[in-house]
């Protein structure tokens, strides 16, 4: 049986179609690679099989890599810690008290990397309403002491 160049674009369609079901913007790049090689089947209609699916494969995974590596290379990055330099020394207001070896809550007037509100500790009891200054990130949570120069927030 002869594979012929429409068979490629409905097999890349499908492989379009299914990428509805399986998110992950992998399929759809197997299925432009389809596309490409019903393409190039109908352009040199001569090609071997063996060489239609060479030709498949190379232009899809050439595809998947130039989609990860240089179009969505901020997807895989992580965000946690990287700024602490940015966030300490900030004025937040606590949301909920903070004990010794106990969680709080303390907002900020603008979002610290993407968020308002962040989980926190501190060193010393804090009632809520305190403003506090941002001394360190521990992992997830930003570590908080006392505001003693009364800067604004």
């Amino acid at each position: 049986m002869d594979i012929l160049w429409w068979h490629w674009l409905v097999a890349g369609l499908a492989l379009i179609v299914a990428e509805l079901a399986v998110p992950g913007m992998v399929l759809v790049w197997f299925g432009v690679g389809a596309i490409g090689t019903g393409l190039l089947l109908a352009a040199a209609p001569a090609l071997s099989l063996t060489a239609q699916l060479a030709a498949w494969t190379v232009l899809s995974c050439a595809l998947v890599v130039l989609w990860f590596r240089v179009f969505r290379t901020d997807q895989h990055k992580t965000h946690v810690g990287m700024a602490a330099g940015e966030t300490i020394g900030e004025i937040g207001l606590l949301v909920s008290a903070v004990e010794p070896f106990g969680r709080g809550q303390v907002r900020f007037q603008k979002p610290l990397l993407g968020s308002e509100v962040w989980a926190c500790i501190a060193d010393e009891a804090l009632p809520a309403g305190e403003r506090v200054k941002v001394l360190s990130v521990e992992g997830s949570l930003l570590k908080v002491g006392r505001n003693n120069k009364g800067e604004a927030a």
